[in-house]
């Protein structure tokens, strides 16, 4: 008899559902118990899942869904997870895998709360910027209080994002959205190291292959590249459009190519950032990149021990306006594809020629790059200056679980 096993979404992972789901009143635990296997996964994806159970994160809110058993779907808090491999050499490997939660209730009991914390980023152009927040695609109930954002609507991969412009300052946004909805427009970080079958990662306790990583938001996405520091693609007109960019601690001279290490400090769907290093002789160079939910920018900060020319630009000359005493660089006109490229710092630097920022004599620079979709007819809120004053005001997001 051959079973048609149904499957349970846990954040990010996928995992085989089994008959049994333990549950228990009062707080409302919740125990699955289960086994992954290869065959029929393969090696790296038995042991990819293996990994992303061990590092099940308990501080946030987590989407968890069902195909038999969907009166089960809601919001959960992992309180213990663990994983056993087990390889049968040259045979089968499989995980055996525990992990208990505790119930926070359905998209009926809760709203999810963004706590917008902090001020808006220290700059040298007394920029104010634009507080702005996405939720993920299909939320519902945008909540404010007295006073409503205004909207726009990002599409990218994943389909269509709404956005929240002008966010008063001061109001924790609540929304609600079905778990099933929940991990729709996300950020999120893909080891790349078998192309054909890319691996999401969970947590941040996982190793990253220094050369085979992605990041995205399913509006821009950040590969290694062959031939420059980066590929930073936009999703616009319904197909991903490349740019490749350079970063260097040593002017233009000599642009870093190759990472020794790659690891990640925050892997959330409303946040992903992942710290880069790159050894000098002596020294070392690091790179941390951000990428946030609804953004079309990724978030640079590149710090070196002893100062030099830090800069971030693009791969090959595309003429650009400088807007430097702004805070930001812009292409003249539009590309093949009608957008133009964006980039900029929230302190003061130099345009580079091939269109990007610079800064001699730093230790640190920070940076956005991004893109300006629809170049010169972009609609509010994708215009480079737009891009530049969200940048700006991208405030730190926590994600809670509140009883409506």
């Amino acid at each position: 008899m051959v079973l048609n096993w149904g499957s349970i979404q846990l954040s990010r992972i996928g995992l085989r559902e089994t008959f049994t789901a333990t549950e228990q009143g009062g707080n409302r635990s919740l125990s699955l118990a289960g086994q992954e296997s290869m065959p029929p996964l393969t090696r790296a994806q038995l042991v990819g899942a293996h990994d992303n159970i061990n590092a099940l994160q308990g501080q946030s809110p987590m989407a968890v869904t069902f195909t038999d058993k969907p009166e089960r779907n809601g919001y959960y808090q992992v309180t213990a997870c663990a994983s056993t491999l087990i390889e049968y050499r040259t045979e089968m490997v499989t995980a055996d895998w525990t992990i208990a939660l505790d119930r926070l209730g359905s998209a009926g009991e809760v709203d999810l709360q963004s706590r917008l914390t902090g001020v808006v980023r220290l700059n040298d152009f007394a920029l104010t910027g634009e507080r702005w927040h996405a939720p993920p695609i299909g939320h519902f109930g945008y909540y404010t209080g007295a006073t409503n954002a205004t909207t726009m609507t990002r599409t990218g991969a994943d389909g269509a994002m709404t956005v929240y412009r002008g966010l008063p300052a001061g109001v924790i946004p609540r929304w609600g959205c079905d778990p099933t909805n929940y991990l729709k427009g996300r950020a999120r970080v893909v080891d790349t190291t078998a192309p054909a079958a890319p691996i999401e990662l969970e947590g941040t306790e996982r190793a990253v292959p220094a050369a085979a990583w992605a990041l995205s938001n399913g509006l821009v996405n950040i590969t290694p590249s062959a031939s420059a520091t980066f590929d930073v693609q936009a999703y616009t007109g319904g197909a991903w459009h490349s740019k490749l960019w350079n970063v260097s601690v040593a002017g233009s001279g000599s642009s870093i190519t190759s990472w020794d290490s790659a690891s990640l400090l925050r892997n959330d769907p409303e946040q992903v950032i992942l710290r880069l290093s790159k050894g000098q002789a002596p020294g070392r160079a690091t790179l941390d990149l951000s990428l946030r939910r609804g953004s079309r920018f990724v978030e640079g900060y590149l710090q070196i021990g002893t100062a030099a020319t830090l800069a971030a630009y693009r791969a090959s000359l595309e003429t650009n306006t400088s807007v430097a005493a702004s805070g930001y660089v812009t292409a003249t006109g539009n590309d093949t594809d009608g957008n133009r490229f964006a980039a900029g710092s929230a302190r003061t630097f130099t345009a580079h020629t091939n269109g990007g920022v610079q800064k001699a004599a730093t230790t640190a620079l920070d940076f956005w790059i991004g893109v300006a979709a629809g170049g010169g007819s972009a609609v509010a809120g994708d215009a480079a200056l737009d891009l530049r004053n969200m940048y700006i005001a991208a405030l730190p997001e926590a994600t809670y679980c509140v009883r409506r």
